[in-house]
Parts: structure tokens; sequence; C-alpha cells
């Protein structure tokens, strides 16, 4: 299985806690997507003989392109390279950036998962972090999603905000239940240096939860959404039966993907190698490279087989159900326990992993305490 990720950088306001590549100046749009079909046309011929399962188009918000553009670029992606006839092709949109004109756009390309970022279902907390949506935006976006024909539908949401309080964020959840949202991402706020957040908090203008009360936030968020019928089946994602996401899972499973546009990683099996590589996050560089006809691409490494084992023990740890031996063995011609006996041993007696005939993978206890855990594989 492999993935294909297209990185749209622009918004139209960049949030206060958010350090991705991305632009609250879309002066450089039309430059930068035809750099990004450009790109697309150098990759063809070297993904030739590369099925793609999946396709995922993040930012930024890809939605703010202007309209025709999202399905232009789709058209141009199927014809350049193999994407398999049932692929999940998925697209981030904004509340206020999702029209119907532009929702109807993604569906008559083949976009059959749409992922719309609410974050909070307080109008409050929304203006504390610098989004420029309503609860009530949120709302109309997914009527409309489901209007023009969209049934796989995620929400990204956060906890352990600024001001948030457990009802705040049990208030979210239950909006996303009570809408039939069959798919939510719920994410810890992480604070990154250089952020509008992080120069707050640091000065004292901003106050997070107690570390304790994030705590109860997130169990108290696991509890209601399995008692409604969803199964935590990664740290930070829930799904309905049937509606979990492959694109991510490939990711976890640390499978193969392939980054277009701006700061877009991969990671191929080139020649026998695993291989990771990014492109440029400089936008000017980006769009000159590309133009010259050269692939924008920083940072190539050839990984071996030992760091390839750790990444896929750390990623795959991630998952509710773990790591499937059988196919750890087929992949590395070993038994992740034999290759990992005394880490395991220790987090055996610690009280943190799970280990049977079919699959080795960390209780609630162990996923509570991920970092610590995966320190142990590390030492060894």
């Amino acid at each position: 299985m492999a993935g294909l990720y297209i990185h749209i950088p622009f918004c139209r306001k960049k949030c206060r806690y958010c350090d991705f590549v991305s632009f609250a100046d879309s002066s450089r749009e039309d430059l930068y997507y035809l750099a990004l079909i450009s790109e697309m046309r150098l990759y063809a011929p070297l993904m030739k003989d590369k099925r793609f399962d999946t396709v995922f188009i993040g930012g930024g918000t890809p939605t703010v392109l202007s309209e025709g553009k999202l399905g232009h670029l789709l058209s141009e992606l199927k014809n350049r390279f193999d994407i398999a006839p049932d692929a999940e092709i998925t697209c981030e949109a904004n509340p206020e950036s999702a029209s119907e004109e532009k929702l109807r756009e993604l569906i008559e390309a083949g976009v059959n998962r749409l992922s719309i970022g609410l974050q909070s279902a307080s109008d409050a907390l929304l203006r504390r972090l610098g989004r420029v949506h309503t609860k009530a935006d949120f709302m109309k976006a997914v009527n409309t999603a489901r209007k023009v024909g969209f049934t796989n539908i995620n929400a990204d949401v956060m906890h352990a905000l600024p001001g948030q309080k457990r009802e705040d964020y049990m208030d979210t959840l239950r909006l996303l239940v009570s809408l039939g949202i069959p798919h939510i991402s719920s994410y810890s706020l992480i604070l990154e240096e250089g952020t509008p957040l992080f120069d707050d908090v640091n000065a004292g203008r901003e106050t997070l939860p107690d570390p304790d009360d994030a705590a109860d936030m997130q169990d108290d968020g696991i509890a209601f959404l399995e008692e409604n019928g969803f199964a935590r089946y990664e740290i930070s994602n829930f799904a309905k039966p049937g509606f979990e996401c492959r694109h991510n899972l490939n990711y976890w499973d640390n499978g193969e993907y392939l980054g277009l546009g701006l700061n877009s990683h991969s990671a191929l099996r080139l020649k026998g190698d695993w291989t990771r590589f990014n492109n440029t996050e400089n936008l000017s560089e980006y769009i000159n490279e590309v133009g010259e006809g050269k692939l924008p691409v920083r940072n190539t490494q050839k990984i071996e087989k030992q760091e390839e084992m750790f990444e896929t023990v750390m990623l795959g740890l991630r998952k509710i159900n773990g790591i499937s031996r059988s196919e750890f063995q087929a992949r590395f011609n070993v038994d992740p326990v034999t290759e990992y006996a005394p880490a395991i041993a220790e987090l055996e007696l610690d009280g943190m992993i799970e280990v049977t005939e079919e699959s080795l993978r960390l209780n609630r206890r162990g996923l509570d305490f991920q970092n610590e855990a995966l320190l142990k594989f590390m030492d060894q």
C-alpha cells in the first residue's frame, strides 16, 4: 500500500498555535499551483510502477484555492499517477471556506472523504485560538457536505486549550456525536516555539489547563466516544466501524508515501533501500526549482534496517491494535518480540504492554506514557 500527500500552504488566516508551513498571503497562489502541477509531471515517470491507494490533500487550507483548481489538480493527478479505483481520497477544509460550490467541485473530482477543522465548539475558545470560523459555520459546512454527497466526514478537535474547561471539550464531542460525524481526530494542544500562542503562554497572557485536568479531559472524552459507538484505533483517532482513515493507517504502518508540494515528506523503497526525503520549505525555492525542471528535494536519507525497524515499532505502537508480529516478520525476517526482548520485558514489568501470538501492543497505561515506553526500544 502507498499513499500520496499534496500540500496546499495557503490559509485565510494563520492560527495562533500553528507552526505548519502555511501562509495567510495567497498572492503567489497561481505560481504555486503551476509549480505543483509541474512537480507531478516530474515525478510521474519515476512512479510509473507504483499504485497509490490513498490520496490526502492537506495544508494550510486546500479549500481556499480559487474555484476549479482542486478539480483540475485531481484530474492531473489521476492522469499522471496510478490511483487505485477504490482509493480513499481525502481533502481538508475549514468551515469558512467550505462553500457548496467548492465541496461540489471536490465530489465531482472524486474526493470521497472530507476532513473539517473544528477544534472547538466554543466560539470564545475559537477566537482565542485565532480561528476565523464559528460553531455555526462548522454546522453549516457539515450540512452542506452531506447535501453534495459526502458521507465519510472527519472533524478535527483539540483539548488542553488555554481557558478550556472539561465541559467545553465535552460539549464539542457531544455536538459531533449529535451530527453523526463518523470519524473524530482529537489532539492535545502542543505549544510550538515561535507561535503567538507559545509567546502568550510564556508571558502569562494565556494559561493552559493543569496537566491532571487535561488528562481527565482526555479520559472523559475517550469514555464518551466509546459509549457512543466509536473505537479508538490510534492514540488520537476515533471512528465508527469502517470509517478508519486508511491514509493515516499507512503512515502508522510505516508504509510508503510520496509527498508533493512545499515541505512535504516522503518515504519510499528506492532500489531496495528504505529512503526518506522532504521538499524545501522555502516557497520561492520551491517555485523556482520546479520551474527549472528540478525536484525540490532536501535531506535524502537511506534508512538502515535497524532504524527502519525502530521506526516501524515507534509508529505501530500508536495504533490500539499495535504491531502485527507476522507482518513485521515478513518485512524484516525477525520477530519483534525476539528482536526487542529486553525492552518488552521491562514494559511488561511496568504493566505497559501486551504480547500475544498475533501482536505487540501498548495497553491503556502504555498509551498514556507512550514516549517513556518508546525510550525502552530506543535505549536497547
